[in-house]
């Protein structure tokens, strides 16, 4: 590394944001630029480490360590290709990843952790403003077609992947826009669309096909499937984990990514019937992941009354659980820029039922949980006697996961099996009980990470790869372009 002292010489130091009161006037990004010295610092911060943790912390093997020393030294072209040899969406990841990368640096041990994300997207943002994210063109083509099904981000990195390797690849999507859970579940505030469209525009001149407003096993037959030599399924977790308790029929109750996808499209211009504007009105936001941390963020930006959001489970801490030691990713108190903007929280809280008249939502009643978490067993849950409450309430979304893909529709059609839990089951070479018919991302592992789903992506192309033409090339996790046989 250049500067072996620099985690102790430096102080972890982050972009400065817009102030609250500036940012939830808009739904444009809020993060300033951060000097390019200061960038530097923070890249000296990698230390020499001997066994990077980080490098197991991230779910696409990022070599991170070798893109930190060459942003210390000021060599920003080799930084952004050694960025690029193992994530294909740097822009996405450096925007919207929890970064796990952290929680397993070294110097975070002792200090605090290298701002690995934010030099990840500096370097892209840098690479882009200086036009060295340029299509590439492969000459060799395998007389091979592949359709993708989804165009989130494990669909668009096994597309990019496979493109690369000379397969002619045709994505398809439902939607009018291509983008998937990036374009319409991700808030514009965390992620402008603009951002989507310029690597669609690159992914296009590198040969790849886009169908918009395409919907496999309705608009589309899934007999046409047949023409391809392999289908890969990114189709996302699209099921919301509902709350089926009395009242839930009442208008006002909708799941969180109604919501947020109707913001979206509000956004994009797309207003519709089904527009969900929460101004002067009260709010709570059910569930405390970064799907109901939008939710709150958008009620912001939409000048509700009041937001409040409940979680289930106990307030976590704000220190590692000795159950999650380094370098593992640690369940810890989270403040999102969301929760910065205002609004209150309340942790072990159960909803007992929406009440309301005329069939409009007014108010839902709770009750206070505690919890017991036995060793090797499920957490067991007890109401706590004498804390019901009513909560005023003219809005109430439920962001609390998702439970798999459809089952009905495509799958059906295709006979595709589903594990215990409800998604596509898939084979060590990702592929389902359909030969030639593959799964990558939320749909085949669940509800997940965009970097996961990149990760997949980039797993089941080189799967693919080598089922179509015996072995491949494609690199795997964490090794760039090493080939792979």
């Amino acid at each position: 590394m250049g500067k072996l002292n620099g985690f102790k010489q430096y102080a972890r130091e982050l972009s400065a944001r817009r102030s609250v009161e500036e940012r939830v006037k808009t739904y444009r990004e809020f993060v300033k630029d951060f000097p390019e010295e200061k960038l530097k610092e923070q890249a000296a911060r990698c230390m020499d480490c001997g066994i990077p943790f980080c490098h197991s912390g991230c779910p696409l093997g990022n070599v991170i360590p070798d893109f930190n020393d060459l942003i210390y030294r000021g060599l920003w072209r080799k930084a952004y290709l050694r960025l690029h040899d193992t994530n294909n969406f740097p822009e996405f990841t450096g925007r919207i990843c929890p970064a796990p990368c952290e929680y397993a640096c070294v110097a975070g041990i002792s200090y605090e952790p290298v701002t690995i994300e934010q030099i990840e997207l500096n370097i892209v943002e840098h690479a882009f403003e200086h036009g060295w994210v340029e299509p590439r063109q492969n000459s060799i083509k395998t007389g091979k077609k592949i359709c993708v099904i989804g165009s989130g981000p494990s669909g668009l990195a096994v597309a990019a992947q496979l493109n690369s390797a000379g397969h002619e690849v045709t994505v398809m999507e439902k939607a009018p826009k291509v983008g998937g859970l990036l374009r319409y579940g991700i808030p514009d505030f965390k992620l402008e669309k603009w951002v989507i469209d310029r690597r669609i525009n690159i992914l296009k001149k590198e040969g790849i096909s886009f169908l918009t407003n395409t919907d496999v096993g309705g608009n589309f037959p899934v007999s046409d499937l047949k023409k391809y030599d392999a289908v890969i399924l990114a189709i996302g977790s699209t099921v919301p984990r509902d709350l089926p308790a009395p009242g839930r029929e009442l208008d006002g109750v909708h799941f969180a990514m109604e919501y947020l996808v109707s913001q979206n499209k509000m956004n994009d211009g797309l207003d519709g019937n089904d527009t969900i504007d929460v101004q002067g009105k009260d709010v709570i936001v059910i569930g405390g992941g970064d799907t109901g941390s939008d939710c709150v963020g958008t009620a912001h930006r939409q000048k509700a009354n009041s937001v409040t959001n409940f979680e289930l489970f106990p307030k976590p801490s704000k220190e590692r659980p000795q159950s999650q030691p380094w370098p593992y990713y640690p369940n810890v108190l989270k403040v999102s820029t969301s929760h910065e903007e205002g609004g209150d929280r309340d942790w072990s809280i159960l909803t007992k039922e929406f009440l309301g008249s005329n069939g409009k939502l007014e108010k839902i009643k709770t009750i206070k949980v505690e919890w017991e978490f036995p060793s090797g067993e499920r957490p067991k849950m007890k109401e706590i006697p004498g804390t019901e409450r009513v909560w005023k309430a003219d809005y109430v979304f439920l962001a609390m996961g998702f439970t798999g893909p459809r089952p009905d529709g495509l799958l059906k059609e295709l006979g595709i099996e589903l594990d215990q839990s409800g998604n596509i089951k898939t084979d060590e070479k990702y592929m389902t009980n359909v030969p030639g018919i593959f799964a990558a991302g939320d749909s085949r592992r669940g509800q997940s990470l965009v970097v996961w789903a990149i990760s997949e992506g980039r797993e089941t192309a080189f799967a693919v790869d080598k089922y179509l033409m015996g072995h491949s090339n494609l690199p795997k996790k964490g090794k760039g372009d090493i080939p792979r046989v």
